[in-house]
């Protein structure tokens, strides 16, 4: 009697527990100042939790984000720091702004942190010895790799140089925050009249027409195709200069808004949104020839709400339904677009069946960029180091579609600082409920400190609900309070000349109480979270 072979059984055994043990691929997509509706798929739902189309949905044309939806789960609740170097602090660490420090965008040559910022606010972002999600995976096994925009420090500091923090390779990453231009005919900055902001490492494209978001695109294939050679697992961290300012036309798109009544600056960024989404397909379809997107993972996202030049930074303009746009205490500021997606889903591929995402779906409850570092490495089997404080929590069951009850509600965003379409301010979220406690009233408050919407009936921020509901703003203050503690939060300062001028303010309206510090020979009043809410007044 002849019996069966057992060859193909043991290939097949040896090829699933290859597959099995493989760690996954992970694709960290940042686009910059990616409003949540600066695309052409719907994030924002109606009343039953439906995608909802609005009229910018309409005017953008980004396809790649399209087909994803079929196998995506998207984020109607997701929100991230107001401008851009807190929230990619945030990503690689895990941690809120208000705990990691570094609460305002990094200029590059000059600590910016304002006439009333705290001193020892992280102006210097991030260096070598933090923990950071591409350093606890590059241990973990990984290849990890840098493309495109940095931001996470000054010139001349370890956070200006990607691999400092954990990366294997860097391309295009700089103390930068924005291109000096988009064009390869101008070195990408490097040769204008007034050389500004050079993209750094793209020499081969000096004097071409490939546009910026073209080459990384380019140099992030080149290193994906070799890790996959190299056969190792690898963490693509992919962060486009684009959607920001300068808005530099990318002509392979242009002649789709030439007919358009909305501003020449407008059907640029609308050219710079596709030329985004043009690389994310292209990624995507190089990931299938490689044969590794059933086994990745790819994470999209902007870091900040819009700056689409559409309308008062106030009004519901460039984020229309919604209220504000980057910098700003409004949603339009603080609301990103989010997508998670297997590559190429496939419901028996063995890491796709360890963290499931429910196909075509959206997803109502709340979450925030901080959230992204554990459920990274978590799938990545990766452990924090004991001491490390991470504020995110892991996004696995909301990847499924279900709410989550385990997690809290709640997002904090804090700026004690100035020089922005808002200034010192903190935001406070919890289900449908926002308090705002502005430090410095003014005419963008309403002069008042206190702002209280009710998101679930107001999603445009339009009627402020302080005075007609007090407790629920001592309530929401509370929290907002207590979450300040609980992050260590520093708080703004006021130097002697204005301090008499604001302690009438605080006996009128009962914010915080002052600290007296010494601070380099002077005396300063410091914002303590310690709110005199015996005296808080809806004025």
């Amino acid at each position: 009697m002849k019996l069966p072979s057992l060859s193909p059984l043991l290939a097949a055994l040896a090829s699933f527990t290859a597959s099995a043990m493989a760690k996954p691929n992970i694709v960290v997509f940042l686009v910059d100042d990616l409003g949540v509706m600066d695309t052409s798929v719907s994030f924002l739902t109606d009343s039953s939790g439906n995608p909802q189309q609005h009229a910018l949905n309409n005017y953008y044309h980004t396809p790649a984000m399209e087909r994803l939806a079929a196998g995506d789960i998207r984020f109607n609740n997701f929100c991230a720091m107001s401008v851009c170097s807190p929230s990619r602090v945030s990503l690689l660490t895990g941690q809120n702004a208000a705990r990691h420090r570094t609460t305002f965008w990094i200029d590059p040559n000059k600590n910016n942190g304002g006439t009333h910022g705290p001193p020892a606010w992280r102006w210097e972002g991030l260096n070598e010895r933090d923990v950071t999600l591409p350093r606890l995976l590059q241990a973990a096994g990984y290849r990890t790799l840098h493309v495109g925009k940095g931001h996470l420090g000054p010139k001349e500091t370890p956070g200006a140089d990607p691999r400092h923090l954990g990366f294997d390779r860097n391309v295009a990453g700089s103390y930068i925050g924005d291109p000096g231009s988009y064009y390869g005919s101008d070195n990408y900055g490097g040769s204008l009249k007034k050389p500004r902001n050079p993209v750094p490492h793209l020499e081969k494209y000096h004097g071409t027409d490939t546009f910026l978001s073209e080459a990384l695109t380019l140099e992030a294939k080149a290193l994906v195709t070799e890790a996959v050679e190299a056969k190792e697992p690898f963490l693509l961290h992919l962060a486009h200069y684009a959607v920001h300012s300068p808005f530099y036309s990318d002509p392979r798109f242009a002649g789709r808004y030439r007919e358009s009544v909305r501003p020449p600056k407008a059907q640029a960024l609308a050219t710079l949104a596709e030329g985004m989404d043009t690389s994310l397909g292209d990624l995507l379809d190089h990931l299938d020839t490689l044969g590794v997107a059933e086994n990745t993972l790819v994470v999209f996202l902007g870091d900040n709400g819009s700056d689409a030049p559409l309308g008062d930074p106030h009004a519901i303009a460039c984020a229309a339904p919604l209220r504000g746009r980057k910098g700003t205490h409004y949603e339009g500021g603080m609301r990103v677009p989010f997508i998670a997606v297997w590559a190429r889903p496939a419901a028996d591929h063995p890491e796709q069946r360890r963290l499931p995402i429910a196909a075509g779906s959206i997803q109502n409850q709340q979450a925030a960029i901080h959230d992204i570092f554990p459920t990274l490495l978590a799938l990545a089997g990766a452990d924090t180091p004991p001491g490390h404080i991470v504020d995110g929590a892991r996004l696995d069951t909301l990847f499924t579609g279900k709410p989550d009850p385990a997690r809290e509600e709640a997002f904090l965003m804090h700026c004690p600082h100035g020089r922005h379409n808002s200034a010192y301010f903190t935001t406070y979220r919890e289900g449908s409920w926002k308090v705002i406690y502005h430090y410095f009233p003014s005419a963008a408050s309403g002069g008042s400190h206190y702002q209280l919407f009710d998101l679930g009936g107001d999603p445009s921020e339009s009627t402020n609900l302080a005075q007609s509901h007090p407790i629920e703003l001592r309530r929401m203050m509370e929290r907002l309070i207590a979450s300040l503690e609980r992050h260590e939060a520093l708080y703004p300062v006021i130097d002697d000349v204005p301090a008499a001028q604001a302690r009438l303010s605080v006996t009128r309206f009962g914010p915080p109480t002052l600290k007296s510090r010494l601070s380099t020979g002077y005396q300063r009043r410091l914002h303590s979270s310690a709110f005199k809410l015996q005296r808080l007044s809806p004025a």
